[in-house]
């Protein structure tokens, strides 16, 4: 099946700048070497979507959300929200943006389409194990379903996904 799916790739989501796609591109990257899966734009039970949620292999998640720019940064004050939902979380930035603009209670990732680097990593603050089992079951389930799309590229038109 993978190599029926090599040529397919899913639409960009078109609400993120240039800049922030390219980060997110070198975020997952990053977590891809380091054994994680990633799903970017992830809608949490709450109504709110992180930027990229990552699965490691022993079942911890982090959420990473993406800054583009100081404007970005600063017009956002929900990102204390997602703490609840990850047992880790990170701000990514391209090195263009002032490592001092981020929190230092938050960890801190600089990267760019090619690749990212962790600067600060993130305290860690374990999810209670309902909360997990609900965020791990959404995350298979949007696996499941970028999954579908790929294979059948139609039902995101006919809005079947």
């Amino acid at each position: 099946m993978s190599a029926s799916l090599a040529h397919v790739v899913l639409p960009p989501d078109r609400r993120q700048s240039a800049t922030a796609l390219q980060v997110q591109r070198g975020v997952r990257r990053l977590f891809r070497e380091m054994g994680h899966v990633t799903i970017p734009e992830f809608t949490l039970a709450g109504g709110r979507r992180a930027d990229v949620i990552a699965l490691c292999p022993a079942g911890r998640l982090t959420i990473v959300e993406i800054k583009s720019s100081v404007a970005d940064f600063r017009a956002d004050r929900k990102w204390p929200d997602y703490r609840a939902y990850c047992d880790r979380f990170l701000f990514a930035i391209p090195e263009t943006l002032p490592e001092s603009l981020i929190p230092a209670e938050t960890g801190l990732i600089v990267a760019d389409a090619f690749g990212a680097m962790i600067l600060r990593e993130g305290p860690e603050h374990p999810l209670s194990g309902a909360r997990r089992k609900a965020v791990t079951l959404r995350f298979a389930h949007n696996a499941a379903r970028l999954l579908h799309a790929l294979a059948d590229p139609g039902a995101i038109r006919e809005g079947a996904l």
